[in-house]
């Protein structure tokens, strides 16, 4: 029974994530996304585009990876992409919650789980460079559909966003071609500033 209730302590653990805002809209612009609500689309994204991902990935891992990779935001927040000031600290507020929220389960798991969300941060298998793909790619789907809301309300930049961008090719080249176009397009309708 010890192991059956860690587990369920980490899943109610998780229903925190539930409370977290981020600064990504819905595409209908009505309000922003929370965590577990980006964490579900990206997982969707997983399966579904598995086909564009540069090398072949092992889908459930993929999926895992996604499905984890935000749950230490319950302790250390989400930073948002452009803060430069909360980038700076984030990556000592994530271990710290790492530490505790995978700390939270059976030892075995702990070490899964932690694993995952570790191989996500360094991102240099392929299925960490496609789901890295994806949490860069969801948001902007996001921010084009919703008019750019997110973009105009902090000023956004080509430059931020291309700069954040920089590696999402590794995951898909066809995703990331698609992405610029959308960059390209919220440049000239004076969603992200020039």
């Amino acid at each position: 029974m010890e192991r059956l209730e860690q587990q369920l302590r980490f899943i109610l653990e998780l229903d925190k994530q539930k409370k977290i805002g981020r600064q990504t809209y819905l595409a209908d612009g009505s309000r922003k996304e929370g965590d577990a609500e980006h964490a579900w689309h990206m997982a969707v994204m997983a399966f579904l585009l598995a086909d564009y991902s540069n090398a072949e990935i092992d889908v459930l891992k993929t999926m895992k990876m996604i499905l984890l990779h935000d749950v230490i935001e319950i302790d250390a927040g989400d930073t948002y992409a452009y803060d430069d000031e909360a980038n700076k600290t984030k990556k000592a507020r994530e271990q710290k919650a790492a530490d505790r929220i995978y700390g939270m389960l059976p030892k075995d798991q702990e070490e899964e789980y932690r694993a995952l969300w570790e191989e996500f941060e360094a991102m240099e298998t392929p299925e960490a460079k496609f789901a890295n793909t994806l949490d860069k790619i969801q948001p902007l789907l996001l921010n084009h559909a919703s008019g750019g809301i997110s973009w105009r309300e902090h000023g956004v930049r080509k430059e931020q966003v291309v700069g954040r961008n920089a590696r999402t090719h590794e995951g898909s080249e066809a995703l990331w071609e698609y992405a610029k176009k959308l960059i390209e397009e919220n440049v000239k309708n004076g969603n992200i500033a020039e």
